[in-house]
This record gives structure tokens, sequence and C-alpha cells, in this order.
């Protein structure tokens, strides 16, 4: 089988890796930090060490041939990725045999709760998408010149085990009014590495695709569902304006953008069926593991 190579091993690298791994698939993580790379090798996967922002390492990446799943963040300034720079000039020079990028439902920045699919135009509201566009966009030139295909995955908000917002809960962070909250977008982890591998394995070059589980309760929703399921009670709820004084700069530009993101057509073309469409039996399946020394 074609190996796989996964650019940036982290929750859900690392989660893919394993279950590869289980099929027989030989994995090969590349990660930044020594310490990261230390910790994968104990869990059993093989990893390599390189930096996107130098390029020192990036040559010894085995890519020719190779399936590769980028998953490394672009930096936190700017609205571009030198680091998908590097990447795809990497790519140039030892062609591999496709990319899977993930790249963030955000690029279509606020949409006051209306739906958008696969082919709505892009409107990215934050640097932090904007970079995420970059990214795509010289991915897709990457295709172009060198004729590597290339799959987009445009995931939202991601939980699972070890993920959930417990530490919130417990701590009373408060939750907007149920009436005042918009819809939500997420996805089990277990639901995106099968979608990954799906895509490694015979996604179409070309495409971009939204994932998620399709349910679309509001975060308020999630919160008070995690909650509910972990026995705790609900954190207090107010409105947008009473919150901002409360919440920290980065949940509030997620729930400043509202929008219902529609990611069917991904498992009709990848031929994957979500384990957790809803998030209730997502929730319990993680606390679960949580409880048995997972996540």
């Amino acid at each position: 089988m074609t190996p796989v190579v996964i650019m940036g091993c982290g929750y859900v690298g690392e989660r893919l890796a394993r279950t590869l791994q289980a099929g027989g698939r030989r994995v090969l993580a590349v990660v930044r930090s020594a310490h990261r790379a230390e910790a994968l090798r104990t869990r059993g996967i093989e990893t390599l060490q390189a930096d996107l922002d130098t390029g020192e390492g990036l040559d010894s990446i085995p890519l020719m041939g190779a399936l590769v799943l980028h998953s490394v963040p672009p930096p936190s300034h700017g609205d571009r990725d030198p680091r998908t720079q590097g990447l795809a000039a990497a790519c140039r020079r030892n062609p591999p045999e496709r990319i899977v990028y993930l790249s963030t439902t955000g690029v279509y920045g606020d949409r006051e709760g209306a739906s958008v699919d696969d082919l709505t135009p892009p409107a990215p509201a934050t640097d932090r998408a904007r970079r995420r566009l970059d990214a795509e966009g010289q991915l897709r030139a990457l295709e172009g010149e060198t004729g590597v295909p290339v799959v987009v995955l445009r995931v939202p908000g991601i939980y699972g085990p070890g993920r959930l917002p417990l530490h919130a809960i417990r701590a009373k962070q408060p939750l907007i009014r149920p009436e005042e909250a918009g819809p939500g977008n997420r996805i089990h982890v277990d639901d995106l590495v099968a979608l990954c591998a799906a895509a490694l394995d015979h996604g179409p070059g070309g495409e971009t695709y939204n994932v998620g589980d399709g349910d679309h309760r509001s975060m308020t929703a999630y919160f008070q569902a995690v909650a509910d399921a972990a026995g705790l009670p609900h954190p207090p709820c107010m409105g947008m304006a009473e919150a901002e004084g409360h919440l920290s700069p980065m949940m509030l530009s997620f729930l400043r953008e509202s929008r219902s993101v529609r990611s069917a057509r991904v498992l009709t073309d990848l031929g994957v069926q979500l384990r957790y469409p809803r998030m209730e039996a997502g929730i319990r399946a993680s606390l679960e593991e949580e409880a048995g020394g997972g996540g």
C-alpha cells in the first residue's frame, strides 16, 4: 500500500495514524518539535522532524509518490501562509500521489445564520481564515503546475475524547442565550479521521468539500449537551452584548460568525457514513473513552 505522510501530527493526525496503522498502512508523521516526535515514537508512530518555517528537514521527507495529509496550521499573524508555501515547494521537487489539506469553514465568514455549501464563494472576515484560504490557493496552484491531485476539506469545530469543554463548563463560562445563539457546525474526530482516510485513498483532485455532522444546533446547545452527559449543571446564559465582557477574543470571534454549513456531498463522493451524526452519541462516546483512559 502507498505510504501516508502526515504533516503536522496533532490531535487529528495522531488518531488518523493509529487508524491507518491498524489497517496495515505505513504511516510517517512529520512534526517540528523533538518533544512531540519522541511522544509519537513512544506510542509506536514512525516520526521525522522538519520545520516548515525554516525549511530544515523538508527534503528528508519521502514525499515522492506518497499520500500526504497537510494539517500544519498557518502562523498566527498576517494573511498569508508561508508554511504551505514551503511544503508546496518540497512537493514540486518530490511530487506525492495525492494531497489532502485540512482547511476551515471559517473561510465563509459571517453569513448571519444562512446556509453555505461547497460552491459558496469564500468571504473570510479574519486574518486567521484568510491564511487558510491562501493555503488553499497555493495548493491549487501546485495542482495546476504538477498534476498532483489536491483535495481540500473545510473543517468546522472538532470534538472528541480530550476535546470536550468540561473545564469551561465547570468554570461556569457563560453561554449565549439560546434565542440569540446562531447555528453550530462541528464533527467528531473519528468521523473526520474516516473522511481523511477516504480522501487520501480515493479523493478526486480539484475538489473542495465542506465537512460536518449535519447537526446544526448552536454552541449553547452543544455545551448544555456536554454538561448533561457529564452530570454537570448548565453554565449561565446571557445576551451577546453582556457576554463580550466575559468571553475571550477568540471565542467571541467564533460567536460573531454565524452560518449553517452544508456538508452532505463529501459523504456521497467519498462513500463515508458518519458514526456520530447527532452530537449526543459523539459526546457519550467521548466521555466513555476518556473514562477508559483514552483521549
